[in-house]
């Protein structure tokens, strides 16, 4: 019954809610999705009825505890949708795992002049010029401490902390000063279970210094000094060279690092085969299936070099639990998403789940560990 209620769900949300939704702007549904995740996850009975409906667990198979976090799925939402960490109640409702909020800035950040999104359905993708648009820490840890205690129990946090995006801070010095400053806010709060590093926004004033060895290592040797309890990773670029990209894990693993998130947008149009029109006016890097291939090529590479070394998150073009599963076997202990789940919905989440623990299975592993980095 409840496999037909989820893709009852996933049907009416393609063939109505889709239809009419990206007849909108997407900042405007962005915007509305927020306000009424919000408003509905202050409702015990509506969390409860979308945990029976979308929710799908099976501990033996997908449970894992990864640097002494309990993991009961391995599916999260990535950085970039709840930005100011407003959903987490409902978002664990329907079945994420763990969720990434932000990426948190120390100040006030107004984000790239609207519109932030732009969509390409055929192409699965969508366009983001966000510019790390977010209310501030302040704001950001001062809602966290008003959530009830429950709140992140079986449901870890995992706060993307990036220098903010404003003139003032655009030289080296000013942006590792100003990350320091909004990650001891994060360390003060002690809600967040994991805390990344976001190393890879491509759309912020100064550029991406930090993916240059000699300036990352400057920054992840500020960071060290902060001697944060919880494991801290890094979110990479996707259109590096493994060259370029071993390089930055070389420096990583000299540092508190213990994780790598694999990775963020791309840049490099020249390189997607796009399945429809994309003006020269819209600006931004390229979220969802453009990044697929990326991110898994660069996965198996980390796993291959360092999977002693660094827990790896997947990130990039998950539509389905094959998808995931891919990740999975190249190399990935956890995965996220965000595009995948706008375009299908929110019962994608509990039916990657299922899914997942059934191709589990089928190559008789008797856990998802089991699964990590057989392919490569």
């Amino acid at each position: 019954m409840i496999i037909f209620v989820s893709q009852l769900s996933g049907s009416i949300y393609r063939s109505v809610v889709k239809p009419i939704a990206f007849k909108v702007s997407p900042d405007r549904v962005h915007s509305d999705m927020l306000r009424l995740g919000a408003w509905l996850q202050k409702n015990r009975v509506v969390r409860r009825l979308l945990r029976t409906t979308y929710a799908y667990e099976d501990l033996p198979v997908l449970k894992q505890t990864i640097h002494d976090i309990v993991f009961t799925n391995p599916i999260g939402l990535s950085a970039g949708f709840d930005k100011n960490i407003e959903l987490p109640r409902i978002l664990h409702s329907i079945g994420f795992g763990f969720m990434e909020g932000g990426t948190v800035t120390n100040q006030f950040g107004p984000g790239n002049p609207r519109p932030w999104f732009y969509r390409l359905p055929h192409t699965k993708s969508l366009v983001v010029h966000a510019g790390l648009g977010n209310q501030g820490a302040d704001q950001v840890m001062a809602r966290l401490k008003k959530y009830p205690k429950d709140t992140f129990t079986n449901f870890p946090l995992n706060v993307s902390i990036a220098h903010t995006n404003i003139p003032s801070v655009h030289t080296e010095a000013g942006m590792i000063a100003d990350c320091i400053r909004g990650l001891r806010k994060v360390k003060q709060t002690a809600v967040a279970a994991m805390i990344t590093i976001n190393i890879s926004c491509p759309n912020t004033y100064g550029g991406e210094p930090f993916t240059q060895a000699q300036s990352l290592d400057r920054l992840l040797t500020a960071v060290d000094k902060v001697k944060l309890a919880q494991p801290i990773f890094l979110k990479m670029p996707s259109d590096l060279t493994w060259k370029q990209f071993d390089d930055l894990l070389q420096v990583a693993a000299r540092h508190t690092v213990s994780g790598i998130t694999i990775c963020n947008l791309t840049k490099d149009r020249a390189k997607i085969t796009f399945l429809e029109e994309l003006p020269d006016y819209v600006k931004g890097g390229l979220s969802g299936k453009p990044t697929y291939e990326l991110s898994n090529r660069l996965i198996k590479e980390t796993y291959t070099h360092y999977g002693k070394r660094f827990t790896i998150i997947g990130v990039g073009g998950v539509f389905s639990a094959q998808d995931a599963y891919t990740k999975i076997r190249l190399g990935a202990s956890l995965v996220e998403l965000i595009t995948g789940m706008i375009f299908q919905g929110p019962q994608l989440i509990g039916q990657i789940n299922r899914e997942l623990a059934r191709l589990v299975r089928a190559d008789g592993f008797s856990s998802i560990y089991d699964a990590i980095g057989v392919d490569a």
